[in-house]
């Protein structure tokens, strides 16, 4: 099998056929690396088309580390003047705390492959924990600004660490059929715990809410020695028995996996024979357009302002005269069932519309808060700007959990071929957390600036996100991989 075929999409093997749906390539938010392709195998035997009891668990436990990413990037709003206070922070030095948990991130996410596969994703999740604990005390026993610092990048590398293992572990071992759901909870359970960290934390010191914090962190660890390694990484490292013991464990006792052991095994035999490419590799004409696609989405999705508004949600209703509590407690009202709803439309009204819509909801969310602050300067309409800042939160904060949350990750995992996707995962991961730090470091600075100016920006990238998304973004839903990367492929020849 020459490499060749395998970058143009025409892989000869029964793991990529035409039969494949649009679930099997879904690996969550930040879910990508070679072994995303283990999703795309051919259910041509009869398996089970439910969850049993031990995949359930099984995910559960891996999504606690989901909500311990989202309980660490919703830290930083409600602890705010809390840690400013008792440490003495200048706001420059507080946008160093708040920013410096992407900076970590960017550690983790890109040593997160090669742990997860020298480890186990289990041993990854395990070692991601142990990071996130000693944050979480760190910060919550800190006396001083630097050790806070330390808690905030030690949790940013654990953080990092699970955005990959995650969704990985999930895609390796639920059922095709059951794939697509299972992978998008993890999206999910980030937004659950962004949302009720903001909650808590409107009743809790900063301190405490660092104690709470740590909470998920041992229900993980404590739950790994109940659930299988993934039989994939089994396989890939030639435990066979292993990985026949863990895939009878996840199906049932009565199931019967000859089917599914037969096309692990296979597909590990078809990576082995491929060379994995690398970053270099990717800047070649034929992947010009997957670039600019998976690239240009992450960049817009972060300079949309997406994290300047997460991390400090309640300075912006501070300054906007609101209160910060009710306010981030209307964000938890929205932002957990509108991100529910994305999950039940991603593989129904497909990829762009809903992108289109979540981008346009964006645009005007970011220009109602730029006009609230405005007519603030101005000394208008002073019991209006208060309800008109809220309103675009909100706006802004349902509709980018629609769409622009979690679909530029799916887009990503579907438009490179399977040797490229290492690669493409680390370099799209990498520009993803640093255009995050870029936007949570300067995010106070300018609203010290301008304030509406600020949020006038942030809507004009949305705007550009629905140019981009409406003239380059292909609709990948109901397509095999295959026909994805001839398409993509072509293109890229066209131009």
């Amino acid at each position: 099998m020459g490499r060749e075929s395998i970058e143009e999409g025409k892989l000869s093997n029964p793991l990529l056929v035409k039969n494949i749906d649009s679930e099997s390539q879904l690996y969550g938010y930040g879910g990508t690396g070679e072994n995303s392709g283990a999703g795309n195998e051919q259910q041509s035997g009869t398996f089970s088309s439910s969850a049993t009891t031990m995949v359930v668990l099984s995910s559960l436990v891996a999504v606690s580390g989901s909500y311990v990413f989202g309980s660490a990037v919703g830290y930083s709003s409600p602890a705010r003047s809390g840690v400013m206070d008792d440490l003495g922070l200048t706001v420059a030095e507080y946008s160093v705390f708040g920013s410096i948990l992407t900076i970590g991130a960017m550690i983790g996410a890109v040593v997160s492959g090669r742990i997860a596969d020298y480890i186990g994703r289990r041993g990854a999740m395990a070692f991601s924990e142990i990071f996130c604990i000693l944050g979480w005390l760190a910060i919550a026993f800190s006396k001083v600004a630097w050790w806070a610092e330390l808690g905030r990048l030690l949790l940013g590398c654990g953080m990092g660490l699970l955005s990959y293992v995650v969704p990985i572990y999930i895609a390796e071992i639920t059922q095709k059929n059951l794939r697509g759901g299972f992978t998008t909870v993890h999206q999910f359970m980030i937004c659950c715990g962004v949302s009720l960290t903001y909650l808590i934390g409107a009743f809790l010191n900063w301190r405490a809410l660092a104690l709470i914090g740590t909470v998920p962190c041992v229900i993980q660890i404590l739950g790994l020695f109940f659930i299988p390694e993934s039989p994939r990484w089994l396989a890939k490292i030639g435990q066979e028995k292993k990985c026949e013991d863990a895939l009878q464990n996840l199906r049932g006792k009565n199931a019967d996996i000859s089917q599914e052991k037969s096309e692990i095994r296979d597909y590990t035999e078809t990576l082995k024979r491929l060379s994995e490419a690398s970053i270099l590799d990717l800047f070649q004409r034929r992947y010009a357009y997957s670039l600019i696609v998976g690239v240009g989405l992450m960049v817009l999705q972060q300079f949309g302002g997406v994290n300047g508004i997460a991390f400090y949600a309640s300075t912006i209703f501070i300054s906007a005269g609101f209160s910060d509590s009710i306010g981030t407690l209307a964000m938890v009202a929205v932002q957990i069932p509108m991100t529910g709803l994305g999950v039940i439309l991603m593989d129904k009204s497909g990829r762009r519309p809903l992108l289109l819509v979540s981008s346009t909801g964006t645009c005007l969310g970011c220009l109602l808060v730029g006009l609230s602050f405005l007519l603030q300067n101005l000394q208008q309409w002073k019991q209006v700007t208060p309800i008109l800042a809220l309103v675009g939160v909100l706006v802004f904060t349902g509709s980018f959990s629609l769409g622009m949350g979690g679909i530029p990750w799916v887009i990503m995992s579907e438009i490179f071929p399977i040797n490229m996707k290492g690669s493409a995962g680390s370099l799209v991961t990498l520009v993803s957390w640093l255009g995050s730090w870029i936007v949570s470091y300067a995010f106070n600075f300018l609203m010290d600036w301008n304030s509406a100016g600020t949020f006038f920006m942030f809507s004009c990238v949305s705007g550009v996100t629905i140019l981009f998304v409406a003239k380059l973004v292909p609709e990948t839903k109901g397509r095999t991989l295959e026909e994805i990367q001839t398409s993509m492929n072509r293109f890229s020849e066209k131009r």
